[in-house]
């Protein structure tokens, strides 16, 4: 919205903050969703960036504690130590060969592309079943979650028109 100076007025709304948060840190949405929200309510680029980019860096620590916690609960039930380890294994076995060859980089481009199913949930969930290193992976998630951050913020910021560059022209 412009002001009468021709300025473009930036609205703080501690509501809109709370559910763009909120939105960050979510499954179904995390950046996909936060990033445009905030700037559909006029925040400020940057900080509908910094904001959201840093709560959904969040999701992987969060993620870990509690697989690790749940798991390790659950691992005193005999029959889920003995169905998980086994599931773990078969799914470690299946992917070992791809997770040699893209290891860390893989996880982190997973998580940078902006998809449904796409993200630091479920690039944590799967570097958690793969038996990856803890600190690695929350680089990687990390790292991953930045990229998306800006491709989402460059999208919703320029709109759709962002994406022509991929659309062959006419004629």
């Amino acid at each position: 919205m412009l002001d009468f100076d021709g300025r473009v007025r930036v609205r703080f709304d501690v509501h809109v903050y709370l559910i763009a948060g909120v939105l960050s840190v979510l499954p179904i949405s995390e950046l996909r969703g936060a990033i445009p929200y905030a700037l559909a309510n006029r925040v400020a680029i940057p900080v509908a960036f910094i904001m959201c980019t840093f709560l959904n860096m969040l999701v992987a620590p969060a993620v870990f504690l509690f697989l690790s916690t749940l798991h390790e609960l659950f691992c005193r039930v005999g029959w889920y130590d003995r169905a998980i380890n086994r599931l773990l294994s078969r799914a470690q076995e299946k992917v070992r060969a791809k997770v040699e060859r893209y290891g860390y980089y893989g996880v982190m481009l997973f998580v940078a592309i902006p998809l449904p199913i796409t993200g630091a949930y479920t690039g944590t969930l799967g570097a958690w079943v793969l038996g990856l290193d803890r600190k690695k992976t929350l680089l990687a998630v990390s790292a991953g979650v930045l990229i998306a951050g800006i491709i989402v913020t460059i999208v919703a910021a320029l709109g759709i028109e962002a994406l022509s560059i991929f659309i062959k022209p006419e004629g």
